[in-house]
């Protein structure tokens, strides 16, 4: 899988935090979610952490979905 790039976080005073993709929010965390998401950057690598967080990471899938009579031209 490659490595999702261009994830980033900011902490705010209420104890939120909201993570960034490519300078566009991609989602916002609270209370304990936000918590957890600070306790696994520690033990991970962040950007997959922030990836896996918000979705936005890719499943394996896509080359063979592109194959499918479906989404076929």
């Amino acid at each position: 899988m490659p490595r999702p790039q261009g994830f980033t976080y900011e902490q705010r005073a209420d104890g939120s935090v909201t993570i960034t993709h490519a300078g566009r929010a991609a989602g916002t965390l609270r209370g304990a979610r936000a918590e957890r998401f600070i306790g696994e950057l520690e033990g991970g690598d962040p950007q997959l952490v922030m990836a896996r967080w918000t979705g936005n990471y890719k499943r394996g899938n896509e080359r063979s979905a592109r194959a499918h009579p479906r989404n076929r031209g």
